[in-house]
């Protein structure tokens, strides 16, 4: 008797339920379907997930956002993978556009979690082999799982947007806070060297999203300034910069972020902050009602898609940054 074993490797997305549009863009950027599944809550509460093909031996990828509520879809996520790995899938890589809890990396004073772990951990003893993420609170993260990590950024896609929409010419880079400005200089080196500044600040350790903005450091006078950040949440921060910055004689100042959180009351304080514009990136789901006049989105599935395609074709993921992811 003669056997004919197929060895061709089988592509297949999965998506949970916080963001299915964003699933669904992608897979059209790859030229498949998402992975056809039964996703339900019990009453209590339980999450079910069944997938309706056959996984195995395939390469799976499961794209899951962790909008609010949070919790309920990293759970989602992890029971994905955990069908996958009892269903026989070869290679399972999670992607998780934005990466939960990561502002939880590290102790700021004893007897905290350090929860970016903790999400990491879960994520390999749930079967995960490999985590695609988009631009981390912190670099680090990266070292919390023990397996592959492709770390992408938005940056290039941000950064094209302003080069087209305002030039260089006038362009000054303003980190939010100091720890931000090794970012900021990856920021103004696309800018075409544009210079530098950043925003002197303090936070009360004791509460939570509040921050008191003090003073900029750098020249900013008549200058439409680009303020970056990772992520915004309620907007406090990101608002009061804006503020101090039309203080010091700032031109139009433009925001740019890859997670638009956008937990209230963002969307008020983003909109009338006195911002041109605020620019993010669709790794979250921004429902009409985060949505404001001076708000635009850019889709992060182009390169979500070209990173699966790598991945699955064993190429080269910092290929997309030129070598410098």
């Amino acid at each position: 008797m003669t056997w004919t074993v197929d060895n061709r490797k089988n592509l297949m997305l999965f998506s949970g339920r916080a963001h299915p549009e964003l699933a669904d863009t992608v897979a059209s950027e790859l030229g498949i379907k998402v992975t056809p599944q039964v996703a339900r809550n019990f009453a209590n509460g339980e999450i079910f997930v069944r997938f309706e093909e056959s996984v195995r031996g395939s390469d799976a990828f499961v794209l899951q956002s962790c909008p609010a509520q949070l919790n309920e879809w990293v759970m989602e996520a992890l029971i994905m993978i955990d069908a996958l790995k009892r269903g026989s899938a070869k290679r399972i890589s999670v992607i998780l556009p934005f990466y939960p809890y990561a502002r939880q990396d590290k102790k700021h004073r004893g007897r905290e979690p350090i929860s970016a772990r903790l999400i990491a951990d879960l994520m390999k003893t749930a079967g995960a082999d490999r985590i695609i993420t988009v631009d981390l609170h912190t670099d680090q993260i990266q070292g919390f799982f023990d397996g592959p990590v492709d770390h992408m950024h938005a940056q290039g896609q941000l950064a094209e947007y302003v080069r087209e929409q305002y030039g260089t010419d006038n362009i000054c880079v303003v980190s939010p806070d100091s720890g931000r400005v090794r970012v900021a200089e990856k920021w103004a080196d696309a800018l075409n060297g544009a210079p530098l500044a950043f925003i002197h600040k303090t936070r009360d350790p004791l509460v939570p999203n509040q921050v008191k903005s003090n003073r900029v450091v750098g020249e900013v006078e008549g200058r439409t300034c680009v303020l970056i950040d990772d992520m915004i949440d309620t907007g406090g921060t990101i608002a009061g910069a804006v503020k101090v910055l039309k203080d010091a004689g700032a031109g139009d100042v433009i925001i740019a972020t890859t997670h638009g959180v956008f937990s209230d009351p963002a969307a008020e304080r983003l909109a009338n902050c006195g911002a041109k514009e605020v620019i993010a990136t669709d790794t979250l789901p921004i429902p009409p009602e985060k949505r404001f006049a001076n708000l635009t989105v850019l889709s992060i599935a182009p390169l979500l898609a070209q990173t699966i395609r790598e991945v699955f074709e064993n190429g080269s993921v910092t290929s997309l940054f030129n070598g410098s992811a």
